[in-house]
């Protein structure tokens, strides 16, 4: 694993040698032991739960969540022009970022359609992480390579030489401070150095860590809403650090799969690719237009067409609340009226009974002039049911 910002590490496997083989987490064993459920995702067998969608939800909410993510891709560049290479290659002016900052950015087309939505962390004064989403990891690598191959810099896959762990609520800090092992990369590496740097840490920002003596890369970013944190280690070591922080927690730290992520993420109003995002949707669409650094030097792809922006007519992300308990779900169609003569203005990407809110929440794309003109109604399983346009997000935790 290179999360030491001076090194790179040997070629990954060929970008499509997960579409042969089923991929399983380097902590499938500690799943499986724990009495996991799982599912597909990818090409990947990742824990959907271990109890219950709503246990696991209301812990991270309250307590804290512990997420196996290393389903997720790691395409490292390393050379003198890899910011060069980054601000052309996708939306967001990455040469800004200082050492030990995360910037959030889009993959665009050419045509401005979304390839992936990206999380990018300096490591070094040359070197950058870009972290993409499971399903689109070869495909960002892919991309990267092309779009980089005239600047100084190399592009390595290294998604298989990387685990990726989540600790993710509001004792979640308190945990890993507790939590034995850690230290600091360099001179002194103790805890009294790795319990400041913590205190320190501000969100979207990241520090070379180690646990007992091998790095991790510690970051202060998350994708449920609350506080937390994000632990990038070596594959052979995360079993280690993943029953450390189990053993530490105690009660205080819930397994989490997949499914209460995504309603953890929905009530933040987080957009998941394949639903909120995808090829036929230009950034402003989904709410992403400040995403997009118009104003940096240089040509980047997917400029111009994000420049003239989509259709006047055009679907435009939404959040939608709705009264009773039945939610709305993904492909749900969405009218401007509950009558025969009402028009299908739209459609449900995602949605569920919010288990914070109490409440049914969605979010979906609708035409414009319907959201100007309200009175939307959902058709959840052949019945009209009313929806009201409310802002994103749904939920936002209390400072």
């Amino acid at each position: 694993m290179t999360l030491d910002p001076g090194t790179t590490s040997p070629a990954a496997a060929p970008a499509d040698a997960s579409a042969t083989r089923e991929r399983l987490s380097p902590l499938d064993a500690v799943h499986r032991a724990a009495g996991a459920s799982f599912t597909d995702f990818a090409g990947w067998q990742m824990p959907v739960r271990y109890s219950s969608d709503l246990a696991e939800h209301h812990a991270v909410r309250t307590t804290s969540g512990l997420f196996d993510l290393s389903h997720m891709g790691e395409i490292v560049l390393i050379g003198p022009e890899s910011a060069a290479a980054l601000d052309y290659a996708l939306a967001g002016k990455l040469s800004a970022i200082e050492i030990g900052q995360a910037k959030y950015s889009l993959l665009l087309a050419d045509d401005g359609g979304i390839i992936d939505d990206l999380v990018v962390y300096r490591t070094g004064d040359d070197r950058f992480m870009v972290v993409a989403n499971a399903s689109n990891a070869a495909v960002v690598a892919d991309e990267l390579r092309t779009r980089a191959a005239g600047f100084d810099t190399i592009v390595e896959d290294e998604s298989d030489d990387i685990a990726l762990i989540a600790l993710q609520g509001p004792d979640a800090r308190a945990v890993l401070l507790e939590t034995p092992g850690f230290g600091v990369a360099g001179p002194g590496n103790d805890e009294e150095d790795f319990d400041a740097s913590i205190a320190a840490l501000k969100y979207y920002r990241a520090f070379p860590a180690t646990f007992e003596g091998q790095p991790v890369l510690v970051a202060r970013t998350g994708y449920t809403g609350e506080d937390g944190f994000e632990l990038y280690v070596a594959p052979e070591h995360a079993p280690t650090l993943w029953a450390a922080i189990v053993e530490t927690g105690g009660p205080r730290v819930t397994l989490c799969g997949l499914a209460s992520r995504d309603t953890l993420r929905l009530e933040a109003g987080m957009p998941l690719y394949g639903h909120e995002l995808g090829r036929d949707i230009l950034p402003v669409q989904a709410g992403l237009g400040r995403v997009v650094a118009h104003a940096k030097e240089g040509e980047f792809i997917g400029r111009a067409a994000t420049a003239e922006g989509p259709a006047d007519d055009a679907r435009v992300l939404v959040g939608l609340t709705t009264e009773g308990r039945r939610a709305p779900r993904a492909d749900y169609e969405v009218y401007d009226g509950d009558g025969a003569d009402a028009e299908l203005v739209g459609v449900v990407t995602s949605g569920a009974l919010s288990p914070t809110l109490g409440h049914p929440v969605a979010m979906a794309f609708v035409a414009p002039t319907a959201v100007e003109g309200g009175g939307l109604h959902v058709d959840v399983r052949g019945t009209r049911i009313a929806a009201s346009v409310v802002a994103l997000p749904f939920y936002k935790r209390q400072s």
